[in-house]
């Protein structure tokens, strides 16, 4: 009976807007309290206030997940079955884990880590955070022609300018690398005219790479993060609508979410048969 009464409020408090408000205040703090230890002037000046309120921010962060996993008490299963909430157990404990707590760099990293906390506690954030993964394999693809045309290009740039500017383009490595820099078209005027210094070939070898690398390279990657967003987008969307009537869509189609999601509609049904009042038979009327 308590948990039946305790999931519920728990519940309601997880799906109150002031509870991620409050999460967000938190990780907002505990960020700023570790960027403040970088100045030296602060950390000699309060530095035992700033680890008084990392671990304040700590158990603030400990209270949440306890309470995450009160709204689930009725099925705990649940809980772990969500990645967010592994992951939120893990960076509260890994800083307890022999040879991890000795680790200043490790404990550095995972104070940073709790700021990735916050995809967890608005949609916005979420559906970044799906459409940045959603992007994933097209990126991969995008990467391998990028490298092949800085290949090219490198190999076109060492034959032009390899002797008079071997800085630049005296092997195929320092070539793609200073053509990768030049993506951002950093000082390109100046590139340029000396590159026409050396032969005629450079005007069209950097109008051509610029076109090519700068404009319609860029905006292949842009096109495909806004693909990915936009699918995220309808993903999330559809989720909203079937948790709104009733039936989870799943935002993630992979069969262990399918999975998933299946095994909370039963679990769901359980709890409703279990809480449905009984109907007498026929036979008890007479």
């Amino acid at each position: 009976m308590l948990i039946r009464d305790l999931a519920p409020r728990c519940l309601a408090v997880v799906g109150a807007p002031w509870f991620s408000i409050a999460g967000f205040t938190v990780i907002v703090l505990n960020a700023a309290c570790l960027g403040l230890e970088t100045y030296s002037g602060i950390e000699a000046a309060a530095g035992p206030l700033l680890r008084l309120i990392e671990h304040l921010c700590v158990a603030g962060f400990l209270v949440e997940l306890l309470i995450r996993f009160g709204a689930c008490l009725d099925r705990p299963s649940a809980f772990f079955r969500d990645r967010w909430n592994l992951f939120d157990m893990l960076i509260l404990a890994a800083p307890l884990l022999p040879g991890v707590r000795e680790n200043v760099t490790l404990l550095r990293l995972l104070r940073l880590a709790r700021i990735v906390r916050a995809f967890r506690l608005f949609p916005s954030l979420r559906v970044i955070l799906v459409g940045i993964r959603r992007s994933l394999p097209g990126l991969g693809s995008f990467l391998l022609i990028t490298g092949l045309v800085l290949y090219a290009y490198a190999m076109l740039g060492w034959m032009l300018f390899g002797t008079a500017q071997p800085d630049r383009y005296g092997t195929v490595g320092q070539a793609m690398l200073s053509l990768f820099l030049l993506l951002s078209l950093d000082d390109i005027t100046n590139i340029l005219q000396s590159g026409r210094e050396i032969t005629g070939w450079a005007v069209p070898y950097y109008v051509s790479f610029m076109v090519t690398a700068c404009y319609l390279l860029t905006n292949l990657l842009v096109g495909l993060v806004l693909t990915a967003l936009q699918e995220a987008h309808e993903a999330e969307r559809a989720a909203a609508d079937g948790k709104h009537r009733g039936a989870p869509i799943p935002a993630d189609d992979s069969p262990q979410r399918q999975i998933a999601v299946l095994r909370e509609a039963l679990d769901t049904l359980e709890r409703q048969l279990e809480r449905a009042p009984e109907v007498p038979s026929p036979r008890s009327f007479r």
